[in-house]
């Protein structure tokens, strides 16, 4: 039978456990605002992982400043990270911005504007919907 979640999967869950903490309590630079770690994917031979992370802001040139600075941190982070998991290798890390949330949040409000004027447009044709 078939582990239900395989060693990577653990491996990455921890890791975004961890990073989100030094994220929180170890990077203290003003350019990154409330930083939201979503998810980690890790290569197979646990030698590399991509971070992905949200901002409290949404301005693409504060968004790209912020993934710099955490990227010129990625060496920092990586040995915080060594030390707080038990592992052979730490994998190198690479940050990149989650855009998922956001189109989330897009998606919600085309639905809810779709929404809204069907209900209106229902409202001001009544002899449209028993048809």
């Amino acid at each position: 039978m078939k582990k239900q979640f395989s060693r990577t999967d653990r491996f990455s869950q921890q890791m975004q456990r961890e990073i989100a903490m030094i994220l929180q309590r170890e990077i203290k630079d003003p350019r990154v605002v409330m930083p939201t770690v979503n998810d980690v994917e890790v290569s197979k031979d646990l030698g590399y992982a991509k971070v992905f992370v949200t901002f409290l802001q949404d301005d693409q040139e504060q968004v790209k400043a912020a993934l710099d600075v955490l990227n010129e941190a990625a060496g920092y982070i990586r040995s915080l990270l060594g030390k707080r998991i038990k592992a052979r290798v730490t994998p190198e890390l690479r940050f990149v911005h989650d855009v998922s949330l956001m189109e989330g949040i897009r998606m919600a409000t085309l639905v809810r504007e779709a929404r809204e004027s069907d209900e209106k447009r229902a409202q001001e044709n009544p002899d449209d919907e028993q048809e």
